[in-house]
């Protein structure tokens, strides 16, 4: 949201604390077009796709990295009736953008599960988060534009000018994108979110050797480079601790266990764990709050982020520019 306005010429500060626990840098950046059971296509895929490569692609040359990685994804059916449906949606027009072939039942590597046959997910990629957010962090410091530390939202008061002010800072508007760290955020009490865990597993395992593609069968299995892999992802809104919990890594591993016949030896090289902000109707939260001009809020992106964000900030730089209204689905005035 900061680098598009400052692209727009606004003159923009960040306030974050860079040790505190933050879903985006533990996340796998997975962009995947097709959700759930039914493989029914994401919220506004076809808007988010386009604009999650641009913008991605944009940052990439801009900050002199890599990080915007196209994949092949592959998933496989957990019963027979799901091949068949999946058959049937594939025929369908409006699939065309997303859904590619349907394999037959042990078509798939031979050292994956493939009981039930599987299909192919176009357009999917992964985002290499934690360098994106360091490179994002180190121009915006070099630029003046980020302050590290703890927002103390006590500290932020409007001044008679209807400035906001935070410590020597002053500011026209407030935008808060805290994800789930909202619920202590007293300007957007009671947001109906449900903040759900997830924790994943990075690994080394020499032995599997799989032809470069995502897979997923219950959990997802993604590969970086030769022999390492990352493994993902557990859902448990019971936990609200921030760190990795053995019960997740058991999880992990028997899902691993589901997508491979047998299972390697593998040795674990990272356990990370964050705390995704979901609501309760699954649909992102943007707005202005309803009393208080200037303070703005950015959030609910749940488990798809990496594909939201471009969207979203998009829509939000048009809101604040040009009073372009929000979406109705997902503007946090529904909830009044």
């Amino acid at each position: 949201m900061a680098w598009r306005l400052r692209a727009a010429g606004k003159t923009v500060l960040v306030v974050g604390d860079s040790s505190a626990p933050c879903a985006a840098s533990v996340a796998a950046g997975v962009i995947n077009p097709v959700t759930g059971r039914w493989a029914v296509k994401s919220w506004q895929i076809e808007n988010l796709l386009p604009e999650a490569a641009k913008t991605y692609r944009a940052l990439e040359e801009e900050l002199g990295i890599k990080i915007y990685h196209p994949i092949p994804l592959r998933r496989f059916c957990r019963n027979a009736d799901d091949l068949k449906r999946v058959g049937r949606r594939s025929r369908n027009p409006r699939y065309a953008d997303v859904l590619g072939a349907v394999h037959a039942q042990g078509t798939g590597p031979v050292q994956l599960r493939d009981t039930n046959g599987s299909f192919d997910i176009l357009n999917a990629a992964y985002v290499d988060l934690p360098p994106l957010l360091e490179a994002m962090r180190s121009q915006f410091t070099a630029n003046s534009a980020y302050h590290e530390g703890y927002f103390n939202h006590t500290k932020l008061k409007q001044d008679d000018a209807l400035l906001w002010n935070y410590e020597s800072f002053n500011a026209k508007n407030v935008i808060f994108c805290e994800g789930a760290a909202v619920a202590k955020n007293p300007w957007f009490p009671d947001l109906p979110m449900t903040p759900i865990k997830g924790e994943t597993l990075c690994f080394e395992c020499p032995e599997l050797e799989l032809p470069h593609s995502m897979y997923h069968n219950g959990k997802w299995l993604l590969p970086y480079r030769t022999g390492h892999f990352r493994l993902g992802a557990t859902y448990n809104e019971a936990d609200d601790s921030d760190g990795p919990t053995e019960f997740g890594k058991t999880v992990l591993l028997e899902g691993l266990n589901e997508l491979l016949h047998s299972v390697p030896e593998i040795k674990i090289e990272q356990q990370l764990a964050g705390m995704r902000p979901s609501t309760k109707d699954a649909r992102p939260i943007l707005g202005k709050h309803p009393e208080a001009a200037g303070i703005f809020i950015l959030n609910g992106l749940g488990s798809k982020g990496t594909s939201l964000a471009p969207f979203l900030t998009l829509q939000f730089l048009n809101y604040l520019l040009d009073g372009a209204p929000f979406d109705s689905e997902i503007d946090l005035a529904r909830f009044k």
